[in-house]
């Protein structure tokens, strides 16, 4: 890409404070942002070749939104954590295994997305995000969910297209749960805990393509009461 091109985006960012640059197969963050590091808001690189998320990207304090879906990326580096700002950070269909133990310091992170991702197991560290509204995991290789998911403050949790067998009872005391997505996994009926339908908050537990007909859900101790709680949702937004 011209250097005029990227010159002129430049500074239009230095305006709006916010920088897109999808598609353009950039196989680096740009070093030039680095003098927008007081005014950018938004960044989105979308779809392009970026493997590595310079450490740097601790100096944009101003920014709420980070996208790189679509890249190369294997790792984030600990600096993310500088950015207290941050409201959504959207990291889908990368190479990313685990996520830096500093993520947990984003403190006014909403939308965290790691979609399509290689992640085996659940990110751990992240019941410190107390303004987490979506956690988004699917299409990754995560084949347990452990008692620790009971710290998280996300509203919902998308677990959709994974290799989950084992689903703590624990999700069904996350205190801020409504909607649980385990679709495609390889749950059998007999690990679906009853306390998520009994005596959990979710009001949609999404389960198809598991290893079970999501009809003999209601054989489960627990159907009716989780069905009250669908059934009120679905009015509400009706």
């Amino acid at each position: 890409m011209g250097n005029s091109a990227l010159k002129s985006h430049l500074e239009t960012s230095q305006k709006t404070g916010v920088f897109q640059l999808t598609a353009k197969g950039l196989q680096e963050f740009p070093e030039e942002l680095q003098r927008l590091t007081s005014n950018l808001r938004t960044v989105d690189l979308s779809g392009n070749k970026i493997e590595v998320l310079p450490a740097s990207i601790g100096n944009f304090l101003q920014l709420k939104s980070l996208t790189l879906n679509s890249n190369k990326l294997t790792c984030i580096p600990g600096e993310i954590s500088k950015l207290k700002k941050l409201e959504t950070l959207c990291l889908n269909g990368n190479r990313i295994q685990q996520l830096p133990p500093t993520l947990g310091q984003l403190k006014a992170l909403r939308t965290l997305s790691l979609s399509g991702n290689q992640f085996s197991e659940f990110p751990s560290g992240l019941g410190t995000l107390r303004h987490l509204d979506l956690l988004d995991l699917s299409r990754n290789q995560i084949q347990n969910v452990p008692a620790e998911v009971s710290e998280l403050q996300a509203i919902e949790i998308n677990l959709n297209q994974n290799q989950i067998s084992i689903l703590s009872a624990a999700v069904a005391t996350c205190p801020r749960l409504k909607v649980l997505r385990l679709e495609e996994n390889c749950l059998e009926l007999s690990s679906i805990p009853v306390s998520i339908l009994r005596d959990s908050q979710v009001s949609l537990f999404s389960v198809e393509g598991n290893l079970f007909e999501v009809k003999n859900l209601r054989d489960l101790e627990g159907y009716d009461k989780y069905m009250e709680r669908f059934t009120a949702t679905k009015k509400k937004f009706a």
